[in-house]
């Protein structure tokens, strides 16, 4: 929590003020200063000003010479109280104003904040109880960023029971102590998490659970805001692990049920298996031995097993040589040919998403040829890698099956850096990324082919500028300055990528509309996380659109042919 600011009051009686009235004074005080008003037996008695030498001045009642009551008092550096007095000090109900645009409204005791009153000072507004000039007992603090803090106060901070809200919507309920929540309390996230459990200094520290907006929950033992040590954890798909923690994840013997039915017991480090344990899979297939990074590296006699990196390298040519003659010839209709690319295999959003843009060109687009290139941890043997140099070929292989007439969508989906560059991360490798004018000669091979190229990464605007020409349509989910949101491991989709494609293609197959839709959700799933926003950019040549009318006319009209055939068949059958 911020800090509070400091309440002082300090009257000065030395500064400049208004000017005095012109009327002779009744009567002048020994420093000088002079007074228009009643005097009884030589005190200032009743209605009246008290105006001093250096400009300060009051105006109200008096009371055995001294202000008492109702009254105004103008000071130095603008400070005005207009209020109640007693024996000459600030007394009852006012309102005092500072130079510097700090106000108090409210109670006042021997010159002191006192009582009930509304405090504003810079930007800062308290609302409640005061004492000696410091906030005590109930109020509500509220500063500029939207955080606030209602509940009981002490000496002027935050210290009894209370509930406080930070600038993201977060809540943090229970006792305060010195500004921090202490001991039991509640924690409400703003996403829909929320914790029960101890604090300290305003953290999860202690015994406690904590659930995500996801519905999963973490419980057992924190400090400092992480779960470490004994804990359990119950995930929303059905897994459930019990065992040690560290950081949140799992570390050191615990045992593990996966929600495909298959479980793991065993030693843990980074939340994968590490060390010597016992894989069970779903079928009671059982896989024991030394396992490292999620790996099992040794039997359980100790023996070496292969590496699955280099059983995977050997597999690579293979693999995409497959996927490459897989590829069917051009027709003499307009075909549609795609190329998928997942390009950072340490998070597995960019797998499934290149996957589902696959299934999605060919069941509702119809796909005639594709290649799906992905890098990720576990398919290293079993699916081509996406690199430069397989980029390159499945480019080539394209260009030889499709023909003039044809259109080639292209997905790339990955991390992307501020210089324009396209991660590609596969664990246990170390491969180059893609500038994007080295993607701009990799697709040179295309370059008299209709292309809908479509870039989901950070900073994918500055692709745009190398790769643009009157036969590619250029959609990229960010600005050339601006990250894009989304990728994380348990995610299935990027924001821009759920929005063009899981959304905005249900509704429309016009490229510029879809575009225009998926922009706009975007954006508004941005401001709702307070993210700054993304700004998808379009790039959108003629030519391209109006190849892409006439490809999906062209499917509806053999999608009306292959239907009335069928219907002559099924008449020609019933007779």
């Amino acid at each position: 929590m911020k800090p509070l600011l400091p309440l002082t009051l300090a009257l000065l009686l030395a500064a400049c003020g208004e000017g005095e009235p012109l009327t002779p004074p009744d009567a002048r005080l020994p420093d000088g200063s002079r007074y228009r008003g009643d005097l009884v037996d030589g005190l200032l008695q009743g209605p009246g000003r008290l105006d001093y030498n250096n400009g300060t001045w009051f105006e109200g009642q008096f009371k055995d010479g001294q202000p008492d009551g109702q009254g105004e008092w103008h000071g130095p550096n603008g400070l005005v109280y207009i209020g109640e007095f007693k024996a000459g000090l600030f007394h009852g109900q006012g309102r005092l104003a500072y130079g510097n645009g700090t106000t108090y409204e409210g109670g006042f005791a021997h010159n002191q904040f006192d009582g009930e009153g509304t405090l504003r000072q810079g930007g800062v507004t308290y609302r409640g109880q005061f004492r000696n000039d410091k906030y005590q007992g109930f109020g509500s603090l509220e500063w500029p960023d939207g955080s606030n803090y209602q509940g009981l106060f002490s000496a002027g901070t935050p210290d009894g029971e209370g509930v406080r809200t930070d600038e993201a919507g977060n809540r943090f309920s229970g006792r305060f102590k010195r500004g921090q929540l202490q001991g039991q309390g509640a924690y409400q996230g703003e996403d829909g998490s929320h914790y029960i459990g101890e604090f300290k200094d305003s953290l999860f520290d202690g015994k406690g659970r904590f659930t995500s907006a996801d519905g999963d929950v973490w419980s057992g033992k924190f400090k400092e805001g992480n779960l470490v040590g004994e804990g359990e954890f119950i995930g929303a798909d059905g897994s459930h692990y019990r065992g040690h923690f560290k950081h949140w994840r799992y570390q050191g013997e615990g045992k593990l049920n996966l929600a495909d039915g298959s479980r793991y017991q065993g030693h843990f480090n980074d939340g994968l298996y590490s060390g010597t344990g016992t894989l069970t899979l779903a079928d009671g297939k059982h896989e024991a031995g030394v396992w490292q990074d999620g790996t099992r590296i040794r039997d359980e006699q100790g023996k070496a097993l292969p590496d699955p990196l280099e059983v995977g390298l050997l597999a690579q040519g293979g693999l995409l040589q497959q996927a490459i003659d897989a590829v069917p010839a051009s027709t003499p209709e307009v075909e549609l040919y795609s190329i998928s690319l997942a390009g950072d295999g340490r998070q597995s959003v960019f797998l499934r998403e290149a996957d589902y843009v696959s299934r999605l060109l060919a069941e509702r687009f119809g796909a005639h040829g594709q290649i799906t290139l992905v890098n990720h941890r576990e398919h290293m043997a079993d699916r081509p890698l996406a690199t430069r140099e397989s980029l390159a070929r499945a480019i080539q292989a394209v260009a030889r099956r499709s023909g003039p007439e044809d259109l080639v969508f292209i997905y790339l989906t990955s991390h992307g850096s501020p210089t324009h560059e396209l991660a590609l991360e596969q664990p246990g490798l170390k491969l180059g990324h893609l500038p994007a004018q080295e993607l701009a000669n990799l697709l040179d091979p295309l370059k008299d082919r209709y292309k809908v190229l479509v870039i989901s990464a950070c900073f994918s605007g500055g692709f745009i500028p190398p790769l643009k020409d009157e036969k590619t349509l250029i959609m990229t989910a960010a600005r050339s300055d601006r990250v894009s949101f989304g990728c994380s491991e348990e995610n299935d989709f990027t924001y821009f990528g759920r929005a063009l494609f899981a959304d905005a293609f249900s509704e429309t197959d016009d490229l510029e509309r879809a575009f225009g839709i998926a922009k706009e959700n975007v954006a508004e799933r941005e401001k709702a996380d307070d993210f700054e926003a993304s700004e998808p950019q379009i790039w959108a040549p003629k030519a391209v659109t109006a190849r892409w009318r006439a490809l999906r006319e062209h499917q509806a009209e053999q999608a009306l042919t292959a239907q009335s055939s069928a219907n002559t068949d099924k008449t020609a059958r019933n007779h």
